[in-house]
């Protein structure tokens, strides 16, 4: 009788002090489980249970008013995966852990049998807002001065060989947050620009730009790094990060399709180009409306664009209506959100972040769900001193800046928890139909060795019994009030 999952790693249920101090860490959940067992994982919003994991009988499909039929012939968008940023600060904090401590924390994020099985993340190109310093790979005008920065060689290539001979599969999004100033101009279109912060690239090293991707994809390739897919520029409109290009629209159609697309397949390489890589509102920016709908209006453009990129900051996850309507055929991610001072607290973001972020952009066809930082200390740093930086950013884990030891896990590191446990790479989103109810939300999923997943939100103050028809077989779980609840079985 072969084993679904294996869970030396599987996270019980912890009780907490308060509703906004977070679970301090995992413990050993149940053994694997046979066949005819299904892998349920809880968490509630009161805390009562911090993803729980039980088993339930898989039984006979039977008829009732709470089932949901799962339908695999309807089938949807293939999955990549969920994660966090490997940020700077992030491979900082874990490589100030002990080597120990590290290994289990990274074998507690991607391992396949005994963690979570993260496996998507996001990379900067250069140097983000979580670095101490402000870099790209080329500083000194001329590309034969490209070469690995010191600092990333020292702090982030670590890490990432570390993740990868415990996941070899994990998949890279990588995103730069400033072209190399010599390549900048001003925003009014000309002049030099001689700053991180802001500035547009300079048509004249659209070239120089392309083959500045091209070589530090196939360095990261030399790794063994899958650089899955690169976005042109983080947060294309926002002016004032830390360090950050102005890029609007036609500059970004411009590029792709004169240098960026044609370099990439020059050089044989099958990263994909996601356009954007910004908020759903466009900043607010009436001539930036529908971004990447300009982009895919220009042929020569869009057939170097495999899709876009969404951070929600700004505007509705319902933005993305307009995306699929208007351009079906390209892929959709999401790659970037943050919790912080500003916005967090376990109550008011274990629901609501996981209907938003994951259920909602799933259901509208996303591919891939990187967060911000996966490990920040508890100054909620490294990060910048630059100004434009996030100086109340919190991790998906947050370590101690004193003994390196961990001292929570965030409402982001569940969420990623739930939705990488049960969904895997290669998964198929499929149809459901049946129970409906106020307050819950779920979708399904069939997984490459045929095993079914469910990820199930209910909003309401009462519970709701479910059961979930595969085939010949069923399994009946109990979704509690204020809950999210992943699934795991085979027919």
């Amino acid at each position: 009788m072969k084993h679904i999952v294996s869970l030396l790693l599987a996270l019980a249920a912890i009780s907490c002090g308060s509703k906004n101090n977070d679970n301090p860490g995992p413990t050993p959940g149940p053994e694997p489980q046979p066949q005819d067992k299904a892998m349920v994982y809880t968490t509630t919003r009161s805390m009562s249970s911090i993803f729980k994991a039980s088993q339930v009988n898989v039984i006979d499909a039977t008829e009732s008013l709470s089932a949901v039929k799962l339908n695999p012939s309807e089938r949807y968008q293939v999955m990549d995966g969920f994660g966090a940023a490997m940020t700077w600060a992030t491979c900082y904090n874990m490589l100030k852990m002990t080597a120990e401590d590290r290994h289990a924390l990274l074998v507690e994020l991607f391992d396949k049998e005994k963690g979570l099985g993260i496996s998507l993340v996001r990379v900067s190109v250069g140097a983000s807002d979580f670095n101490t310093e402000e870099y790209t790979w080329c500083d000194k005008e001329g590309l034969e001065n490209f070469k690995i920065d010191r600092r990333d060689q020292d702090i982030v290539i670590p890490v990432l060989k570390e993740m990868y001979a415990i996941n070899p599969d994990v998949k890279i999004i990588a995103s730069p947050w400033s072209t190399p100033k010599w390549m900048k101009m001003g925003n009014g279109g000309s002049g030099k620009h001689d700053q991180w912060t802001s500035g547009r690239l300079d048509p004249k090293y659209y070239e120089a730009y392309a083959q500045y991707f091209v070589k530090w994809i196939q360095v990261m390739q030399d790794y063994g790094f899958k650089v899955t897919a690169l976005t042109p520029q983080n947060e294309p409109l926002n002016h004032g990060n830390s360090m950050s290009t102005y890029m609007p629209w036609k500059d970004q159609r411009d590029f792709i399709k004169t240098a960026l697309g044609p370099g990439l397949e020059k050089a044989g390489l099958d990263t994909r180009i996601l356009l954007f890589d910004h908020n759903y509102n466009y900043d607010n920016m009436a001539d930036q409306k529908n971004y990447p709908l300009n982009i895919y209006n220009d042929p020569e453009a869009s057939k170097y664009s495999a899709g876009s990129a969404w951070h929600d900051y700004g505007g509705s996850v319902s933005e993305l209506d307009n995306i699929v309507k208007n351009a079906p055929d390209k892929d959709i991610y999401f790659t970037e959100s943050s919790i912080g001072e500003w916005n967090y607290s376990w109550d008011g973001c274990i629901l609501s972040h996981f209907k938003n972020i994951f259920l909602g952009t799933m259901q509208r066809g996303c591919k891939g769900i990187t967060l911000w930082n996966m490990v920040l200390d508890d100054k909620k740093g490294p990060y910048s001193p630059q100004a434009g930086s996030c100086k109340t950013c919190y991790g998906a884990v947050e370590v101690s800046s004193s003994t390196y030891k961990i001292t929570t896990r965030r409402t982001h590191y569940y969420q990623i928890a739930h939705a990488s446990k049960v969904v895997k790479p290669g998964a198929v989103r499929i149809g459901t139909s049946g129970m409906t109810k106020a307050g819950l939300t779920y979708m399904a999923f069939q997984n490459p060795d045929g095993s079914f997943a469910v990820l199930a939100l209910n909003e309401s103050a009462s519970s709701v019994p479910a059961i979930f028809v595969s085939g010949e077989h069923a399994v009946k779980v109990n979704l509690p009030e204020a809950s999210i609840t992943s699934i795991l079985w085979k027919d």
